[in-house]
């Protein structure tokens, strides 16, 4: 891997930076609001912002980013397809919870549901992820979609992976501000009170996580490597480039080896591409 170094040094950063958000939101809710529980009270709230930070900013981050984990490039595919769906039906599942426990609070305080733009932008974001997810399970993890489907879909599902996830960091801070200013009362929320400083710190790690991962997930030399799969799907019958069957047609004419090297490339580059169409994602 080119920079590796540099690689470890984003990956342990975007590690931490996820790890201490997700504690600062168990501070917050645990030593400034009421903790956590399942009555239809305020603590039963206090589920959704921990679950957010939980599962669909720090899981998910972590989803977009596990196929560039250079230790698991030796791994089968298929396997870290799997790890790769699994992370994120995990943070599917507690952004449901999280929005369970809002629509449950609500209605047990007679609070309109869905009428802010954090509310809307939210909605629209679990809805998008689960459609996302769906065509990731039909498309590229059940080995029924043809190849030239999935390099169809392969650009759309890695941009609206990671459209999705920078949707869900700024509908996490516009959340968070929201609560801010409707439970700080005295002191108000403009007064700066200790709650407001962690909150606000807090944000600012959201930001600086999803900088990290979309950083890792848009370096293409951070990819991993096709070079083992395109073996793997070459045609049989095919010859790679570089191989006996070419060294060894010394009887052959000059136009004849020049046709089988084209032929030979033609098919390497068109499995390469495959590869990355069918195999590779960041999401």
């Amino acid at each position: 891997m080119e920079d590796y170094g540099r690689f470890l040094a984003f990956l342990a950063s975007s590690l931490l930076v996820g790890f201490v958000s997700v504690i600062l939101s168990l501070v917050w809710v645990f030593h400034y609001r009421e903790g956590l529980s399942w009555d239809g009270g305020p603590a039963e709230f206090n589920w959704h912002p921990v679950l957010i930070i939980t599962g669909f900013v720090f899981v998910q981050g972590i989803a977009i980013i596990v196929y560039r984990l250079p230790w698991t490039w030796k791994c089968s595919k298929l396997l870290m397809k799997f790890i790769h769906a699994g992370l994120n039906t995990t943070a599917m599942i507690l952004a449901i919870v999280s929005m369970v426990a809002v629509f449950d609070f609500h209605n047990a305080k007679n609070i309109p549901n869905m009428y802010s733009l954090h509310s809307w932008i939210g909605l629209a974001a679990v809805i998008f992820y689960s459609l996302q997810l769906f065509l990731g399970f039909a498309v590229f993890l059940l080995p029924f979609a043809p190849v030239r489907l999935r390099a169809a879909l392969m650009p759309i599902h890695v941009y609206s992976g990671l459209t999705i996830f920078a949707t869900v960091i700024a509908t996490a801070l516009m959340g968070i501000t929201e609560k801010l200013i409707f439970a700080l009362k005295n002191p108000a929320y403009s007064e700066s009170p200790p709650e407001a400083t962690l909150v606000n710190c807090l944000g600012l790690l959201l930001v600086i996580f999803g900088s990290l991962i979309l950083w890792m997930a848009s370096r293409p030399h951070w990819k991993r490597p096709p070079a083992e799969n395109a073996k793997i799907l070459s045609p049989i019958g095919a010859t790679p480039e570089g191989t006996e069957a070419e060294s060894t047609m010394t009887n052959s004419s000059n136009a004849d080896k020049s046709d089988l090297r084209s032929n030979t490339e033609a098919a390497r580059k068109q499995n390469i591409k495959f590869d990355e169409a069918g195999q590779r994602s960041t999401m």
